[in-house]
């Protein structure tokens, strides 16, 4: 399993825009096979920031999905990033 976690920043004026283009991006993972789970929200503190949450069955299924990335307009409002890919060898259920 490939867990892919993290945030990034925007311009706290543009956070609500910037969300609603990427309504189309998480209909379209969480319907791609091999997809688990994908998110992209707001964080309820700090207006600048989206927290990126995905979880795949395997790498190949991220990078088919994954193609060329962003749009050049989700890039450009990008002001950083910290995200990272992960490779779990097993889970536990909490509940």
């Amino acid at each position: 399993m490939i867990i892919v976690a993290g945030h990034i920043r925007v311009d706290a004026a543009e956070r609500d825009s910037y969300l609603a283009g990427c309504v189309a991006v998480v209909d379209q993972a969480r319907t791609t096979p091999g997809c688990l789970d994908f998110s992209v929200s707001a964080d309820l503190l700090d207006p600048e920031r989206v927290v990126i949450f995905e979880r795949w069955e395997t790498r190949a299924a991220v990078e088919a999905f994954r193609g060329s990335g962003p749009s050049a307009e989700q890039t450009a409002a990008i002001r950083s990033a910290a995200v990272a890919e992960y490779d779990i060898a097993g889970v536990r259920s909490l509940t």
